[in-house]
């Protein structure tokens, strides 16, 4: 196997959801399960959500794309690219992503944008 990897899971969170919870709830879903399949294969999956939902709730944050989330939710993933190997692009429209994507570029770390392109 290859080297394990830290990698940044970025995908759609909002974006086709019109903001309905159940929706949100399936993206980070899939974003989970591919989490889930990253670790399986030996490496270290990390997802923007999982340190910025918390502390968004934490801040007090009432809604979704209010100002206490919108100060947390994209630069706590943008932070993580400084500590990332790399970054993997799932699922479909998200402008928050394609962000992730190219600031990973400018930063050189590696960019997936498919499981099998991972090394075991």
């Amino acid at each position: 196997m290859a080297k394990p990897e830290l990698i940044l899971v970025a995908g759609p969170y909002r974006s086709g959801t019109n903001d309905q919870p159940e929706l949100i709830a399936a993206n980070v879903e899939h974003m989970s399960e591919v989490s889930l399949t990253l670790y399986r294969m030996g490496h270290l999956p990390v997802m923007g959500e999982w340190f910025a939902l918390p502390l968004i709730e934490t801040a007090g944050s009432k809604a979704i794309g209010d100002e206490v989330f919108n100060e947390i939710f994209h630069p706590v993933a943008v932070r993580l690219l400084d500590k990332v190997d790399a970054v993997l692009r799932i699922g479909g429209p998200s402008q928050g992503a394609d962000e992730m994507v190219r600031i990973g570029r400018e930063k050189g770390k590696k960019v997936y944008f498919s499981l099998e392109e991972i090394e075991r």
